[in-house]
Formats: C-alpha cells, structure tokens, sequence
C-alpha cells in the first residue's frame, strides 16, 4: 500500500486543470461579495451543499458552477488572484508542473481585452512560480523547480447570456448559422492564442476544444486548430467525455491532437453511432492501436468521470483497466479541484487504492505527465527538466519503499 503522504511527496503534474472550476470557495465568497455576484449560498458548506457538490445528475449539472466563478472572474485582479492560488495550490501537493487551461473569451468584455486577460492570468502563475524557485532547495538543485504553462480554450458552441464577448459575436452574425459563428470564435481565439504569445512571451502552449460533443462536432471547429497547427502551438480536445470513439478520431485526424481530455469512451463498442461503421470492436482496436503507436496521451480525470457519467456507479467501472491494457499513455487530472472537490493527490490515491495501480505503473503514469506536456521551453530544456524530476523521484523511493519496485521503460 502506498501511502497518502508518498503520494503527497513525489513530483507530480496536471495537464487537465480548468482555472473557473478551480477557485477556492473562500475566494469566489469574497470575489462575489466585491463584484455583486450572487451566489446561492455566502458560506463555504452552503456553496458544497447547493453547487459544489461530491454526486452530480449529469455534466449539465456539474457545469453549473461555472455560472458562478466565471461570473467572479471578470477582473484583472479577479484573474489574477485565482491564478496565482491555483498554482500555489498544486505546489502544496507537490505538483511540479501545471498547464492552466481556460477559455478567455468568458472574460472579455468592454472593460477587459484579450491581452489584459491572458496577462492577468500568467502574472499571478508567475508570481507563484518565482516565489516557490526562489527556496534554497530549489536554488540548490535539492528539488525541482516548479513549472507552469496556459491552455486557452475555444467552445463547441456558446448561448446568448454566456459572456459579453459571445454576444458580441452573435449580434454581429446574426444572420449566419450559429455553427457559423461557434467556428469563427474558436478561429479569432486560436489567432488571438498565436499573436498575444508572440507578441508578449504568455507560455500559451496549448489549444483546446471544450464544451457538449454531442451535436456540436470537432469538425466545426478545423480551421481553428489548422491555424494552431501551422503556427507550432500543441492541441488538446475534450473528447469522449460525454460522446463516443468517433469524437476522439475527429479529435485526432480532423484538429491534429497531441493529448485527449478524458478520452473515457475510447474503448466503448455502444457509444459508437456511425452506422457505416459495421465493424466496432475493429473499429475500437485500430483507433486505440493508432493512438498508442503515436503516443496521444490521455488526460484522464477519475473523479470528474465519476461525477459527469452515471454509467459510472463504482470507480472499478472505470475503463483505465482498458487503457493500460492498451498501453496507452495516460495521466491523471484533476480536471476542476473545487467542481470535483479533488487534488492530483486524491486522484492518484483512488488509482492505486480502487485500480490497484502499482508501484511501477504510477511512476510510468507520473512521468508520462511530465514528458507528455507541453513544456514551455526548447526540447534540450524539456529533456534535462524531466531528468531532474526523475532524479527526485529516484530519491524518494529511498525514503518511501512502498513506492519501489521494477524499473522505468524508455518510452
């Protein structure tokens, strides 16, 4: 058995933490009461009892929270406030490496541009970046440093009231078809995403699509990710979150994906609709053999799937079994900390506790979140920092033996 307080020690990552789903409660209660937010409840037991619940109907459900933080977040200081906790956050737990991701269009409005938003955010991750690399045992090459890069997010599609940028782009095209117009938001974000990283050096890293699947395909979204693509940025996909294997193959062929958020229904014969598909389970086999061969990790989040799909009524029904089986690269997420009221910690307890990961295999699924990142730096410095984050890994095993046992593979 490996113990809570190893889990807690060794060098860890989240490359699937959303910013809005990640605020502390104490800070949304002080944030609403100073930007006239209202909330259902003023206390923290009240908010976890009504909106931040441990059980959710569905993700409509789970997504409702949202309405309240991003609501809190429309402020420089707002942003930058919530950022800079969020990495003190994951420092606390030893989480060594972090990609923020959210979608910033949510929070442009006549008061605050894209570029104040996008900086806002990356001074506070800074600012507690600088402050955890400044202890001596980081100056010293005792401990690795901390590390952080920004994942924006375009949505699938987005209603009249969601934010006053999305308004915006619905009253101007209004006589387009709204598809139309979900298309050219997610592409003025991926040229947003590209320019404001150029033009003021954001580590934005990453770009990704979120929202519902079903209904609103990836494929709307190609010219996005094409422009992403040819400037060199790394993409992510929500998919087969809450729809099936075709959405992570439109995921992976039509928007060029280097990782899948959640990817749960990788392997599931009946959530295939295509009835040109006569074949499923050959289907299934070749679309996890092609993302095994190329190394497409997956981001996967236990207690948010746990949370979002009913289907799920033990964590044992989960189909990380199948992934490994698979040999699939994978990594755990927490996905949102305060919606799904989780840590990296926890998710990596519930692994090795309910999915009997072992020793071996968590150090695997640990290092893979560091080698599979979107590392802001060259491949020379990716390559000496997951050096170092092995090297410390390495010592701790000295100190937890429960965390001993076989070798890691070149992989």
């Amino acid at each position: 058995m490996i113990s809570r307080e190893a889990l807690s020690k060794i060098p860890k990552t989240d490359l699937h933490v959303h910013l809005d789903g990640s605020v502390r409660l104490s800070t949304l209660i002080e944030l609403a009461r100073e930007y006239k937010v209202k909330l259902p409840s003023f206390t923290e037991d009240g908010l976890r009892e009504t909106v931040f619940k441990d059980k959710y109907e569905n993700l409509v459900d789970y997504l409702q929270g949202f309405n309240y933080t991003v609501a809190a977040m429309q402020s420089e200081v707002a942003l930058e406030r919530v950022a800079y906790e969020l990495a003190i956050d994951n420092q606390l737990e030893g989480v060594r490496y972090v990609e923020v991701r959210f979608a910033p269009q949510l929070h442009v409005h006549s008061h605050l541009s894209m570029e104040h938003v996008l900086k806002s955010v990356n001074r506070g991750l800074e600012r507690a970046k600088s402050e955890f690399n400044s202890r001596p045992p980081v100056l010293q090459g005792e401990e690795p440093p901390f590390e952080y890069s920004i994942i924006v997010c375009a949505l699938r599609f987005f209603v009249p009231g969601l934010s006053e940028y999305y308004d915006q782009m619905l009253r101007v095209h209004r006589f387009s078809a709204p598809k139309t117009v979900f298309s050219l938001a997610s592409q003025e974000m991926a040229q947003a995403a590209v320019r404001i990283k150029r033009e003021h050096g954001i580590p934005i890293m990453g770009f990704d699509l979120a929202g519902a699947e079903a209904g609103y395909p990836a494929g709307d979204h190609v010219n996005a990710f094409d422009h992403a693509h040819k400037h060199f940025m790394m993409k992510t996909v929500h998919a087969g979150e809450a729809y099936g294997p075709e959405s992570i193959f439109q995921a992976i062929t039509d928007l060029h994906a280097d990782r899948v958020g959640h990817g749960m229904f990788l392997m599931d014969t009946s959530m295939i609709f295509d009835e040109a598909i006569d074949d499923r389970e050959q289907y299934v086999q070749e679309l996890a053999q092609y993302i095994a061969d190329r190394r497409i990790t997956l981001e996967v989040c236990l207690t948010s799937n746990m949370q979002t799909n009913p289907r799920l009524e033990t964590i044992s029904d989960h189909p990380f079994a199948l992934m490994q089986e698979a040999m699939l690269s994978c990594t755990f997420c927490t996905d949102n900390r305060t919606v799904s009221n989780t840590t990296v910690t926890e998710e990596l307890e519930l692994a090795v506790n309910e999915l009997h990961l072992s020793p071996v295999d968590l150090k695997r699924v640990v290092i893979y979140g560091f080698k599979r990142s979107f590392f802001p730096g060259t491949y020379l410095e990716k390559r000496r920092y997951v050096r170092r984050i092995i090297d410390y890994y390495e010592l701790l095993q000295e100190q937890y033996p429960e965390l001993r046992g076989g070798t890691l593979g070149d992989e």
